[in-house]
């Protein structure tokens, strides 16, 4: 298989309820199937950091190739899961949220749009079976109360 295209990761039983998994990159992260004891994150939800993630590793370059004067730059995602078995996540909301100085709307509208629509894969992994809604909020940081929301 072409190296570009295939990837290798293995999950390990450490007993109680924990698991260690290791990517390709070789850095390796606990999960806890305990959920009471919530010790470690679930394979759940290290999904949702990864639609997160990937978003925000295309937004955030996209807007320096722009120019743009961000200072703060961070994703909040929330999920919907299926109330039946197996309970996957069937809508993701992302919401952007852009600090700087004369941010302008339309570049991050058009990154956001360019990770959703070209670069994301993993939300193109979860896109066939959940919708995906994004939104960003532009806040300038000489005036903290200046605000621009919108939806991408």
């Amino acid at each position: 298989m072409d190296s570009n295209n295939g990837y290798n990761a293995t999950v390990r039983y450490a007993g109680d309820d924990l698991f260690v998994g290791v990517p390709p990159s070789g850095h390796a992260f606990v999960m806890d199937g305990n959920g009471e004891r919530r010790s470690a994150p679930t394979p759940l939800e290290h999904l949702l950091v990864a639609v997160a993630g990937c978003t925000a590793f295309d937004v955030q370059p996209i807007l320096a190739k722009k120019r743009q004067d961000v200072t703060e730059y961070r994703v909040e995602i929330t999920g919907e899961r299926r109330d039946e078995m197996p309970r996957a996540f069937i809508k993701f909301n992302i919401k952007h949220i852009v600090h700087g100085r004369n941010i302008s709307e339309k570049a991050v509208a058009d990154a956001i749009a360019l990770s959703n629509e070209k670069y994301c894969s993993v939300a193109a992994t979860v896109r066939p079976t959940a919708e995906i809604t994004t939104s960003y909020e532009i806040i300038e940081v000489e005036n903290a109360a200046a605000k621009v929301t919108g939806q991408a």
